[in-house]
């Protein structure tokens, strides 16, 4: 089967290339300590590109927080509102 994967790679998912970036992100954070989150006004931009495919939103409708609530729990907050269907 590997072989065949090779001549037919599968399609990057935006969900995919997403979900390695927040892993990329979280392992920053990890190595980093306590140091302040410098990439979140990118990943806000990432993610508000990412959502603007589908809906008209403004930057203002995105938030992105990182919350750290003991020694080694980190909370991602991402809070999007989405305007109403008409």
């Amino acid at each position: 089967m590997a072989l065949l994967e090779f001549f037919r790679p599968k399609k990057t998912t935006t969900a995919s290339v997403a979900k390695e970036r927040l892993q990329i992100i979280v392992a920053e954070r990890r190595s980093a300590g306590q140091a302040a989150p410098s990439y979140l006004p990118q990943l806000k931009q990432d993610i508000l590109d990412v959502i603007r495919k589908y809906v008209n939103i403004t930057p203002e409708q995105v938030s992105v927080n990182l919350d750290q609530r003991e020694e080694d729990l980190s909370v991602l907050e991402l809070n999007v509102t989405l305007p109403e269907d008409k």
